[in-house]
């Protein structure tokens, strides 16, 4: 590659970590700077989104607030980390939950709900990861937070499985939505696979598995792309792309949150965000020189 310089978006298997998948890219890539936006647990599969060389200062800053998976939900037992990668805890018949008891048990977990999420999550306490203090045998109970689930639907029911479809903000676990429908079913649940389809604009068909970008290494999008897929866009002239490559802040344009600013010549120079009548960088990405 000539500029390596944007998002690689992956089809991640199951059994590899979040960090084994940019472990991955690194080699196949031939760079250090990788980085990677919403982490996916070993069990899920789907999108994931990595940022290469400088699309790793996109990583926090992309939209990625929206995120829409597949998932198959057990009825009728509980684990220890709400999926099938943690041991049972208990056990119960599910035949006789009905279908219309699960139409309420979901729809009163669709739409803005607060939910507490899996204490072997990845979210910090007091400096130290849920999952770590759990597995060193700490008593680990998350606080609830506020997300919303704007569709959860099932598709098919299969036994004691169902096969449904969610999307959700960011932050909202669908390990939980598994433990907590079970749970208000009576019989406990569990997630026994997870796929995620979409994340913010970047979707499963925008995805590359390993072995495909391992025989032929590029970006899904380069630098450029990137943005304008995940921001709204700014074009300025020649003398407003000099001031903003060293830094200077450009009057404003009206346009609301971050947004990507574009030289004549279609490069993407920076990220800003407007402030006081003017519009200010967030991040450069093209700085004097470059």
């Amino acid at each position: 590659m000539t500029d390596r310089s944007g998002l690689v978006v992956v089809d991640k298997p199951a059994g590899l970590t979040s960090h084994d998948v940019v472990a991955r890219l690194r080699r196949t890539l031939r760079t250090r700077k990788v980085g990677h936006a919403g982490t996916l647990d070993p069990m899920a599969t789907g999108v994931l989104v990595c940022g290469v060389d400088r699309g790793t200062k996109l990583l926090g800053h992309l939209a990625l607030d929206i995120k829409a998976y597949s998932a198959t939900i057990r009825l009728g037992a509980t684990t220890t980390t709400d999926d099938a990668e943690g041991e049972t805890v208990t056990t119960t018949d599910p035949s006789a939950v009905t279908d219309e008891a699960i139409d309420a048990g979901i729809a009163a977990l669709t739409g803005p709900i607060l939910q507490v999420p899996s204490s072997v999550s990845a979210i910090r306490i007091d400096g130290r990861r849920a999952y770590a203090r759990v597995r060193a045998g700490e008593q680990v109970v998350l606080p609830p937070r506020p997300v919303t689930v704007s569709t959860f639907t099932v598709l098919a029911r299969r036994g004691a499985d169902l096969d449904v479809t969610v999307e959700c903000s960011s932050g909202t676990y669908v390990r939980a939505l598994a433990r907590d429908l079970g749970a208000a079913l009576g019989v406990g649940g569990h997630l026994t696979a997870l796929r995620r389809t979409r994340v913010g604009p970047f979707r499963l068909e925008h995805a590359r598995t390993l072995p495909q970008l391992e025989e032929a290494p590029g970006l899904s999008l380069p630098l450029a792309a990137a943005v304008t897929a995940a921001f709204a866009r700014r074009d300025v002239d020649a003398a407003e792309a000099v001031d903003l490559s060293h830094g200077r802040p450009l009057p404003g344009a009206g346009l609301p949150g971050t947004y990507g600013v574009f030289a004549p010549d279609g490069r993407v120079l920076a990220l800003v965000a407007e402030r006081d009548g003017a519009a200010r960088p967030v991040v450069v990405l093209a700085p004097a020189g470059g």
